[in-house]
């Protein structure tokens, strides 16, 4: 493998290891599913809808960590902000979780 490819493929695994690190939370995970099937969501609404205690700075403080990391991106209508996902192929490693043998 060239030099090229390597730095290439480093990137992209440096690329991946921040998403996993960005999601890895079962609150940041149910909240990915919930905007895959309904987007876009204002915090109060992925409050109501998820199956965990919800405190909405709590959930503002998550949305806006995948938000800088470029996982969600937000509009704002008036006061509310809503948050959809920034590329649909995240939602891909749901299907990985669901066929991997290791759960």
């Amino acid at each position: 493998m060239k030099n090229t490819e390597k730095n290439i493929e480093a990137k992209r695994l440096e690329q991946v290891a921040k998403i996993l690190k960005t999601i890895a939370h079962p609150v940041k995970l149910e909240v990915l599913e919930l905007l895959g099937k309904h987007e876009p969501l204002s915090v109060s609404s992925i409050c109501e809808s998820i199956n965990t205690d919800c405190e909405i700075s709590m959930m503002s403080h998550h949305l806006a960590k995948m938000k800088d990391n470029g996982i969600l991106v937000s509009t704002k209508d008036g006061k509310q902000v809503y948050y959809s996902i920034a590329d649909r192929k995240l939602l891909k490693i749901f299907n990985c979780m669901d066929n991997c043998d290791l759960l």
